[in-house]
């Protein structure tokens, strides 16, 4: 009970977003399957969204590249500036990029920030930690977790990702230094884990090593699927875009590999160093940026799909994933050519998608943030009764067991930070979850019945 009042309390003085609005007007529809969706605006004269992040207190919190982090209200459209940084150096295509919040927000209202800055002239990268003060509506208290990271006007990557185990990962591009990327004393061209205090994990690939996997170019978006897994959208040079499955202590080739290892001298290359091919790729390149999961029923035809925003082919693509989440089934493509380019994405809990555009030059700020909906879903408002069931073993490590008063039901696991990382209709009183996927963790486990619906707290070793 403390832990909800504090949360509440977190929204209420934040400044909520009012219940209702009139709705937008439609930009553009679309089909999704048997679901029309709707594109509308949310939010205009912004600079270049690079991250768009739902927060607890239910606005999304975003950056521009310029250095701003504001508080985007999504019922309104009001934008409520947090911060400019004072050091960020906006050239090219560096500035402010990746963000993400600490999962604990309501005790630990950590906001985590990667930006280019300058030091003695010399463009460089860093990971800091700023506070959030929901009363003042400020972010203090700046902590340099990690710096001094090689870095030129492109390359730089900079997606953030919190694991259930509350560890970071970071991503960094080669900054035009390719034998960077396979140079395990460079921190250019992996993708790095830490922990949320800035230190290394115990547990990584090498001891005494933030990194985490090797042999990236510039990887631009980094989600969490189910079973815990975890995706990457990479640039390509020339040829060979990549969504990659990340897998600790791979290599993922560059420069040597572009794309599969479909050529003598990358096949000579692949199999001694471990190299982890991409689960599909794009040759004339598109430009992958954002990227995250999906699995909400309010657009039922992307459940179970990672959704990628593209820069140059200014498209929003839907990557199905197989049942294992290991392989990606027919592309489909949205929007092309409609709002210009697309960098950035976040999923609400009612299941909108909010895409903040990239198509700002010089000291214009002509992007937006977008939302795309099924108008037609109604979110249940009628309270359902709790429903009683067991589980066994709590802590769990590879199976866990749920007893429930009768079946169908649906089982669905979400990781710290609210996503979903395992859903499994069951027909049966009694079911065996395979949670060999999951990442030692906090969660919670839902059961939903035609009787009622009950939410427990779950711990995986």
């Amino acid at each position: 009970m403390k832990h909800k009042l504090t949360l509440g309390l977190l929204a209420l003085l934040a400044g909520g977003p009012s219940l209702s609005r009139a709705q937008a007007p439609a930009l553009a529809t679309f089909q999704v399957g048997t679901t029309t969706v709707t594109a509308s605006e949310v939010a205009n004269s912004l600079g270049i969204v690079w991250e768009l992040a739902w927060g607890p207190d239910n606005f999304i919190w975003m950056t521009e590249r310029q250095g701003r982090i504001s508080r985007l209200n999504p019922a309104t459209g009001q934008v409520l500036p947090l911060l400019t940084l004072p050091d960020v150096t906006p050239v090219g295509e560096s500035g402010l990029l990746g963000m993400v919040l600490h999962p604990q927000f309501a005790t630990s209202p950590y906001v985590y920030l990667v930006y280019n800055y300058t030091e003695a002239g010399t463009l460089k990268e860093k990971l800091v930690r700023y506070t959030y003060a929901p009363a003042a509506g400020t972010l203090s208290s700046p902590l340099v977790l990690l710096g001094n990271i090689t870095a030129t006007t492109t390359h730089s990557g900079s997606r953030l990702l919190i694991l259930p185990d509350l560890t970071l990962l970071m991503t960094t591009g080669d900054a035009q230094i390719r034998p960077d990327a396979q140079n395990m004393t460079s921190l250019n061209g992996k993708i790095l884990r830490l922990n949320l205090d800035g230190s290394i994990p115990a547990n990584n690939p090498t001891p005494g090593s933030p990194v985490y996997t090797l042999g990236h170019r510039n990887p631009q978006g980094l989600t969490l699927g189910p079973g815990g897994r975890i995706y990457s959208s990479e640039h390509g040079n020339s040829t060979d875009d990549e969504i990659n499955l990340i897998e600790p202590g791979r290599n993922y080739g560059w420069p040597t590999v572009e794309g599969y290892c479909n050529l003598p001298a990358e096949a000579a290359f692949c199999t001694p160093n471990n190299v982890r091919e991409p689960l599909v790729a794009w040759t004339p390149t598109i430009a992958p940026s954002g990227l995250t999961y999906y699995d909400h029923p309010a657009i039922p035809g992307w459940r179970g799909s990672l959704l990628l925003a593209v820069l140059k082919d200014q498209v929003l693509v839907q990557l199905p994933l197989n049942a294992a989440g290991t392989g990606i089934t027919s592309p489909a493509y949205f929007m092309r050519g409609t709002f210009g380019r697309l960098r950035s994405l976040c999923v609400s809990p009612q299941g909108k998608v909010y895409v903040g555009t990239s198509s700002s030059t010089g000291g214009n700020r002509n992007d937006r943030v977008l939302v795309l909906e099924n108008r037609s879903y109604v979110t249940a408002t009628t309270p359902t009764a709790s429903l009683d069931f067991r589980l066994w073993p709590n802590p769990a490590q590879r199976q866990l067991t749920i007893a429930l008063p009768a079946g169908p039901a649906r089982l669905t696991i979400r990781d710290a930070l609210g996503r979903s990382v395992l859903s499994q209709q069951t027909t049966t009183a009694t079911t065996t979850l395979e949670l060999a996927a999951l990442q030692p963790g906090y969660y919670t486990i839902q059961a939903q019945h035609a009787t009622g619906s009950s939410i427990r707290r779950l711990v995986v070793e």
